[in-house]
């Protein structure tokens, strides 16, 4: 969940975004629309689609991708608030489509993106789909992987499972057989980006760790120092690499790592 301590009335309606409703295995959700050439799927962070996802989204587009972001919780275009990503949280901690505390176990979520990565692929063309999950859903691109489908994973910030255990700290959030698959894809030549805050209480050092164990060269991580008194100035708390914590400034650290996924995303989709 990103950390902060204020309220966003802000509100995006989202205006520019074709909305989409894709039914797989009987379940049908929207997803907002926008740009052309091979897709990349936006999953948003708790709360929902925030403006400021949107605005990543946006970014996407411009790069000369179909950024495409399917609503799974929350009240789209609606701004960050304290009750608003709390009352989002609880439900995703109910939710049977969302495992939150289980080591070692796939969100069954992630059934219905690989399916709508794939008609995505069918519909927008391309090497393939980009993926970027963020927060709760960060780890959700890792699990997409087990499709050739998927050519560009970036896993930003992947705060499941819920690190209330030690053994909780280097889970990866996929089960033992998806984590398998994905090493066989990175040993094929396949790449991994990960993004995170080195002081994130959510996102532990030892889960960067263990993705480097398994996969090896094949996982690109770029961890953004927020320690007491580093360089930049960044918040121990910040927490959302590419949205609310990014400091959209030439230079920055943050603005850097958005550079790199954007690169990382034409790189692989061949633009």
């Amino acid at each position: 969940m990103p950390a902060f301590t204020f309220s966003n009335d802000e509100r995006d309606d989202l205006g520019d975004f074709e909305r989409r409703a894709y039914t797989f295995d009987t379940k049908t959700r929207d997803v907002y629309l926008k740009g052309s050439g091979p897709a990349v799927v936006v999953v948003h962070e708790v709360p929902g689609i925030t403006p400021e996802v949107a605005g990543f989204a946006r970014r996407v587009a411009a790069r000369g991708m179909t950024a495409a972001m399917p609503h799974l919780f929350g009240d789209p275009g609606r701004g960050l608030s304290v009750p608003y990503a709390l009352s989002s949280l609880a439900w995703t901690c109910i939710a049977r489509e969302f495992t939150t505390l289980a080591t070692g176990a796939t969100s069954p979520v992630t059934a219905w993106l690989r399916a709508l990565a794939a008609q995505l692929h069918a519909e927008c063309g391309g090497p393939g789909v980009g993926v970027v999950g963020m927060c709760l859903t960060g780890g959700f691109a890792l699990a997409m992987m087990v499709d050739d489908t998927v050519v560009a994973p970036v896993l930003s910030q992947p705060s499941l499972p819920v690190a209330l255990r030690r053994e909780g700290r280097s889970a990866v959030g996929i089960s033992d057989a998806d984590l398998e698959r994905v090493k066989e894809r990175t040993r094929a030549g396949a790449c991994v980006l990960g993004l995170r805050f080195t002081h994130d209480r959510l996102v532990p050092g030892e889960r960067f760790e263990r993705l480097r164990r398994e996969l090896g060269d094949a996982f690109l991580a770029v961890e953004i120092d927020s320690g007491p008194s580093n360089p930049d100035a960044i918040p121990r708390i910040a927490h959302s690499v590419l949205t609310n914590d990014l400091v959209d400034e030439p230079g920055h650290p943050t603005r850097a790592a958005l550079d790199q996924v954007l690169d990382f995303f034409a790189e692989h989709l061949e633009l």
